[in-house]
C-alpha cells in the first residue's frame, strides 16, 4: 500500500474513533505541502470539523495525534489553521522507493483481456499530396494518446482512415496521364506521395489557366466578372475531363481503377516513410474507397426505419432540430454520399470488426461541429459508444514566416520539417560537443533521436486545444522546457549508473534515519506522482500534461544532482540510495517520454 493509501486509511478509522462517524474516502483531501510548511502532505480538516463540534486546529490535532501513533508513515505533524501537514517517516519514503525499483513500468497498468477497448483514429490523410506540418501535429497527438490510454489499462486499436477517393484524387490522375510521360518514384527519384502531390499541383496551376481565358472570353462575349468566373469554373475542359474520370472511377473502369491503385500505391509508400521518421504506425487502415458505400447502405437503412426523411429533389437529410442543431445532408440527391455519409460507413465497418468500448477521433478543431452531429447520428443508429465518442479536438500549428521553406510556399511539408529538425540537432550537439568521441553511426542515430525528440515534445508540452506556434530554434535547446534537455538528463544518469558498475545497488536493513535529505524526499515525492499524472492524462486526453511532468522531474533532479554527489559519497548507504534514486528517475523519464513517442538516448 502506498503512502497516501495508508494515511487515507488510517485518517477513516480515526475519524470513526475519534468522531463516532463512518465516512466515505473522498472526504479525506489530501495534497501536496506548501514549500514554506513543513512537511510533505497535507490533510484538510475542514470537512470534519461540523461532525467533530471542534475548531478546525483542534481537529488537526487530534488526527494528527492518531495518525503518528497508528500510521507507520507518519513521522510528526504540524497545524496551520484548518490544515494538516504530515512529515513522512524516512522508512516510509524508502519502502516506496525500493517498490518503485521493483516495478519496470511503475505508475503504468497493464491492460488484460477484460480491459475497455479503446480504439483512435488519427492521420486520416489524402492521397493526392504529402503529409504536412498540421498531419504531423495529429499524428503525435493520436500516437501520444493511443500509449497514455494503453498505460490506464485499456486495450488500444490505432487506426487509420484514407481519403483515398473522389474529385482531388482525379486531379493528380488526370494531370499525370497528361503531362506525367510515364515518370514514376523511382524515375523520378521523388517519394510517391510529393510526386503525386506534383501533379496535383499541376492540375491547380493549369486549370486556373483554363478559367482565366474562360472568364476573359465570357466578359468579351458581355457577362459580369462574377458570372464569367463562376461560368468558366465549370466550363473548363480540365474539371470536366476530372469529373468524368470520377463517374468512370464510380462504374468501375477497369483502366480508371488501374491507374487508380498504381498511384495510390507510390502515395501508400511514401506515406510509410514518413510514418516511420515520425515512429508512429497504426493497427488497422481503413480506406473510404471501401467504407462510402457501407455508409450509403447505413443510410438508407435508417430512412427506411424513419430515423432520416427524403426531400423532393431525392436527398436525404437527418432533422436534428430536436437536437438544437439543423437538418443535415447525408445523400445528394444524385444518390452520392457526403463525408458524414462516409464517416458512418467507417463506423459500421469499425463496430463489426472491434467491440468497441470508446471511440476517439483526433481532428482538427474546425470539424467540432461535424463531430457533433456525428455523435448524434451514430446514437440513433445503434452504436452504442456513438453518444460518447470522443472527437480529440486541438488547434492549429504555424512556423514562424521565413523559418523554413515550404513545397509549395504555403503549406510545411513533413518530410522537409522531420530531416530539418535532425539536421539542426546534428549541428547543434556539433557545437555543443556532445557528439565528442562517437562514431559516425552513433552521432546520425543520436541527431535523429534528438531531433525528433525536440519536434514532438515542443508540440505535445502544448495544450493539444490552443494553436501553436512552432520555433524549430527554440526546441533543440538543450536548456529549459525542451526535449533536448530531457533527454540529455537522461543520458547524464545512464553514465553516472555506467561509471558506478551498472550496480543494481539495494538499501540495506540499517537504521533509514538521516539517511535521506530534502531534496531526496522530493524527487522520490515527484515520481510517486507519476501514476496519479498518467491517469489524469487519460482522464483528460492529454499528452501535454505527462511533457510537463517529465520537464518537473527533471528539473528537480537537476536540482538534486548539482548540490549532492552520488559517485563520490563516502557513506555506502546514502550512496545506494543515491544510485537507486537515479535509476528510478532515469526510468521514470524514459516511461513518461515513451508515453509522448519520444525515445531517450543512452548517452550523448
Amino acid at each position: 500500500m502506498n503512502i497516501e493509501n495508508q494515511i487515507i486509511t488510517t485518517v477513516l478509522e480515526g475519524v470513526q474513533v475519534l468522531f463516532g462517524q463512518e465516512v466515505p474516502e473522498k472526504m479525506v483531501q489530501l495534497q501536496k505541502t506548501k514549500r514554506e510548511f513543513e512537511g510533505s502532505l497535507t490533510l484538510v480538516v475542514f470537512p470534519f470539523v461540523k461532525m467533530a463540534k471542534k475548531k478546525p486546529e483542534e481537529v488537526a490535532d487530534m488526527l494528527g495525534q492518531y495518525l503518528v501513533e497508528h500510521c507507520e508513515a507518519v513521522a510528526a505533524y504540524n497545524v496551520v489553521k484548518g490544515f494538516l501537514n504530515l512529515v513522512i517517516a524516512q522508512k516510509a519514503w524508502l519502502n516506496l522507493l525500493t517498490e518503485m525499483d521493483a516495478d519496470a513500468h511503475y505508475g503504468e497498468k497493464q491492460a488484460s483481456k477484460d480491459s475497455p477497448l479503446v480504439m483512435i483514429e488519427y492521420s486520416s490523410p489524402n492521397t493526392n499530396k504529402p503529409l504536412h506540418l498540421g498531419h504531423v501535429r495529429n499524428n503525435l497527438l493520436g500516437w501520444s494518446l493511443a500509449k497514455i490510454m494503453e498505460a490506464n489499462g485499456n486495450q488500444v486499436v490505432k487506426t487509420n482512415i484514407v481519403n483515398d477517393r473522389g474529385i482531388h484524387i482525379c486531379k493528380s490522375m488526370l494531370a499525370w496521364l497528361k503531362w506525367g510521360n510515364g515518370e514514376t518514384p523511382e524515375s523520378s527519384g521523388k517519394k510517391g506521395d510529393h510526386l503525386i502531390g506534383d501533379y496535383y499541383v499541376a492540375f491547380d496551376k493549369h486549370y486556373r489557366e483554363e478559367v482565366k481565358q474562360l472568364t476573359a472570353q465570357y466578359m468579351a462575349e458581355g457577362m459580369g466578372e462574377e458570372d464569367a468566373e463562376k461560368k468558366a469554373k465549370e466550363e473548363a475542359p480540365l474539371i470536366k475531363e476530372a469529373h468524368e474520370m470520377l463517374v468512370k472511377w464510380e462504374q468501375n473502369d477497369s483502366e480508371v481503377r488501374g491507374l487508380w491503385k498504381k498511384m495510390n500505391d507510390w502515395v501508400y509508400a511514401g506515406f510509410d516513410e514518413t510514418y516511420k521518421a515520425l515512429g508512429v504506425g497504426f493497427d488497422k487502415i481503413y480506406y473510404e474507397s471501401d467504407t462510402y458505400l457501407k455508409g450509403k447502405a447505413k443510410v438508407e437503412e435508417g430512412l427506411e426505419k424513419g430515423l432520416f426523411f427524403r426531400k423532393d429533389d431525392n436527398s436525404v437529410w437527418a432533422d436534428l432540430t430536436d437536437e438544437g442543431l439543423d437538418q443535415k445532408l447525408l445523400l445528394r440527391s444524385d444518390g452520392t454520399s457526403v463525408y458524414m455519409t462516409q464517416d458512418i460507413g467507417t463506423a459500421e465497418m469499425r463496430f463489426k470488426d472491434y467491440p468497441i468500448d470508446k471511440m476517439i477521433y483526433v481532428v482538427g478543431n474546425e470539424q467540432n461541429y461535424h463531430f457533433q452531429v456525428l455523435s448524434i447520428l451514430l446514437d440513433r443508429l445503434g452504436f452504442r459508444w456513438g453518444k460518447e465518442l470522443v472527437h480529440f479536438s486541438y488547434g492549429m500549428v504555424e512556423l514562424p514566416n521565413g523559418k523554413m521553406k515550404s513545397r509549395e510556399g504555403t503549406v510545411v511539408d513533413a518530410d522537409d520539417l522531420v530531416a530539418e529538425m535532425v539536421s539542426d540537432a546534428r549541428k547543434t550537439s556539433e557545437e555543443l560537443g556532445k557528439f565528442d568521441d562517437m562514431s559516425e553511426e552513433e552521432r546520425s542515430e543520436i541527431a535523429r533521436i534528438v531531433g525528433m525528440g525536440a519536434l514532438k515534445y515542443f508540440i505535445l508540452k502544448v495544450d493539444a486545444r490552443k494553436n501553436m506556434l512552432f520555433n524549430p530554434e527554440e526546441s533543440i535547446d538543450f536548456n529549459g522546457n525542451t526535449g533536448p534537455f530531457i533527454q540529455y538528463t537522461h543520458a547524464r544518469i545512464r553514465s553516472i549508473l555506467r561509471k558506478a558498475g551498472e550496480t543494481t545497488a539495494t538499501i540495506s536493513n540499517t537504521s533509514s534515519e538521516d539517511l535521506l535529505n530534502q531534496k531526496e524526499i522530493d524527487l522520490i515525492q515527484k515520481m510517486s506522482e507519476y501514476a496519479a499524472v498518467v491517469a489524469q492524462a487519460g482522464k483528460d486526453y492529454s499528452p501535454s500534461g505527462i511533457a510537463n511532468y517529465c520537464y518537473e522531474l527533471t528539473k528537480e533532479f537537476n536540482q538534486f544532482y548539482h548540490d549532492f554527489s552520488i559517485l563520490k559519497e563516502e557513506n555506502e548507504d546514502k550512496k545506494a540510495v543515491r544510485l537507486m534514486l537515479a535509476r528510478n528517475v532515469a526510468k521514470t523519464i524514459k516511461n513518461g517520454m515513451a508515453l509522448l513517442g519520444i525515445e531517450v538516448p543512452e548517452r550523448m
